[in-house]
């Protein structure tokens, strides 16, 4: 059994197939990729029982088969190869030999037999969206699922299209984060996905493809297909928040700032701040700017950045982490601030539109 192909796809279909194996588990062939012989190509797939990855490489194959390799030693032995061209052989007692020109290495391979099998995803309603659009739209959002385990559904992210409107929410004990886009001609649905998965689906993704990123659910597993790959998922059970209901009206304080500047201010505030020592930012918006303080065992530091303020004055006490992640995320210039008090909501959103609303709940500052 053979197959030969070129280096950089298989390196960079294992690279992508590689997310979805199990680092360590007492079953050795979780700890591998599956590699299907089929005319014309290879199969690549990981799955570990959570995620699962599958893509297809062009290869010369003399026949049809299936065996699976070790997936960190098959990463590296691939990529360190010389020349274009990789061969795989494989004999009867499922020893392969992977040669490249001058280098020539060998390893034991596992029956495909004891591979888990993907799960079988049936749907006739196929979603289509930007890759552009997919891709802005988790990453303006999955900062703020949950990393605790305590609450799972909240460890994923709400996929939701209804009224001509397709959400992505993902919220934990402390924020929200909701990004929207109008849509035409999609089905209604509902369904939290793993973050984790992603994850992976933005690495996948490019901004200038053409093609758009598809994806289908069965109501337990939810498959997208995006560039030559499939990734699976189980999806979470259970019931995501009604992040309707967790979103203020317009506050009392409206307050517009270059995200530029408060970025800076607070990376500065970070300088203070650590596990040891931790303490909010203080932030008092009046007179035509924003006044940011922070004091720990380390030092203090004193900040006043530029802001246009309309209506009541107003201090409050940010988490300097939550601030510079949802920051970080949103990919515009300008940003406005509403508050309605010192231990309420704080909402943030593009100046132009609400294209995304970010939701923070403050800190209750000392006296």
């Amino acid at each position: 059994m053979k197959f030969i192909c070129s280096k950089n796809d298989l390196c960079n279909a294992i690279a992508h197939v590689l997310k979805a194996v199990s680092a360590k588990s007492p079953v050795p062939v979780m700890e591998g990729i599956c590699i299907q012989m089929q005319e014309g190509r290879i199969i690549l797939t990981g799955y570990n029982l959570e995620i699962g990855i599958r893509t297809s490489v062009p290869a010369e194959c003399d026949c049809a088969s299936a065996f699976v390799l070790n997936a960190r030693l098959f990463s590296e032995m691939a990529r360190r190869m010389s020349g274009t061209e990789i061969t795989c052989e494989l004999d009867d007692a499922l020893n392969a030999t992977l040669s490249s020109e001058n280098t020539r290495y060998q390893l034991s391979a596992m029956s495909a037999e004891e591979f888990p099998e993907l799960p079988v995803v049936e749907s006739a309603a196929k979603t289509a969206v930007p890759q552009q659009v997919m891709r802005s739209m988790i990453q303006e959002s999955s900062f703020a699922a949950s990393v605790k385990e305590d609450k799972p559904i909240l460890t994923g992210e709400l996929f939701e299209f209804s009224e001509g409107v397709f959400y992505i929410v993902a919220m934990d004990r402390y924020r929200l984060a909701l990004r929207q886009e109008k849509m035409q001609n999609l089905e209604e649905f509902q369904f939290v996905v793993p973050k984790k998965a992603l994850s992976e689906l933005i690495g996948m993704m490019r901004d200038d493809a053409e093609q758009p990123c598809e994806f289908f659910t069965n109501g337990k597993h939810i498959v997208f297909s995006v560039n030559g790959f499939e990734l699976f998922a189980r999806l979470l059970e259970g019931q995501f928040h009604n992040f309707r209901t967790s979103i203020p009206a317009d506050g009392k304080t409206s307050v517009v700032l270059y995200k530029k500047d408060i970025i800076a201010s607070a990376e500065r505030c970070s300088l203070l701040i650590n596990d040891k020592n931790k303490a909010p930012m203080r932030c008092v918006f009046a007179e035509g700017g924003l006044e940011i303080s922070c004091k720990t065992a380390i030092g203090g530091i004193h900040d006043r950045i530029p802001a246009e303020i309309v209506g009541e004055s107003l201090t409050i006490g940010f988490s300097n982490k939550y601030l510079l992640e949802a920051l970080r995320s949103c990919q515009c210039d300008k940003l406005r601030f509403q508050m309605s008090g010192s231990n309420k909501v704080i909402k943030i959103t593009p100046v132009e539109d609400e294209s995304f609303i970010y939701l923070i709940m403050p800190i209750q500052l000392k006296a």
